[in-house]
């Protein structure tokens, strides 16, 4: 029997929806789980109240990767495409502390190659503003409520996922065809 070399990461890029619809599809990832992270108390907050933005909770999705398959590296330049990492408390409308770019680790490896991603997008000057994406210890981790587990492919049609969710999809398909599962 084989053992896959499992790894896990936790990104916050705007509306978890997206970054979920978009990470399922990369080979390589075995598991993507919708959910809130690096609030203000232990507590296991609803989506409700995390959308107050009070909460000091991100949307987040965490990912568990085989990394004998795909690096963190692969997955950092990934996550950067499909979301905005210079954009504040942001992303397109969705506004708020609870949309803040975020990679969220467990061990000092990681948040050491996600320094290091973030220094060397900078110096290649890949964006035109400063990145803001926050790296932090991943504290009060918990998932989101069932239905917003594979929302995108629950509801493709909805309007949020047309005119969001699909476009961000699409871009994974066009700019990492050999990261996309069969």
């Amino acid at each position: 029997m084989l053992s896959m070399a499992n790894a896990s990461i936790t990104l916050g890029g705007g509306c978890f929806w997206c970054t979920e619809a978009v990470f399922v599809r990369v080979r390589g990832v075995l598991d993507v789980e919708s959910g809130y992270s690096n609030g203000l108390s232990p507590a296991r907050p609803s989506y409700e109240q995390v959308c107050t933005g009070r909460t000091g909770f991100n949307e987040v999705v965490r990912l568990q990767y085989d990394d004998s398959v795909i690096t963190l590296r692969d997955i950092l330049d990934i996550f950067f495409e499909i979301h905005d990492p210079t954009s504040l408390n942001r992303q397109g409308n969705d506004v708020g502390t609870q949309y803040r770019s975020g990679i969220y680790v467990s061990n000092d490896e990681d948040h050491m190659a996600a320094l290091q991603f973030i220094s060397e997008v900078t110096s290649l000057g890949e964006f035109d503003s400063p990145i803001v994406t926050e790296v932090l210890t991943l504290l009060h981790y918990w998932p989101a409520e069932d239905y917003h587990q594979d929302y995108f492919q629950h509801n493709p049609h909805q309007g949020y996922c047309t005119f969001v969710v699909a476009p961000k999809v699409k871009k994974l398909q066009q700019h990492f065809v050999q990261w996309l599962k069969p």
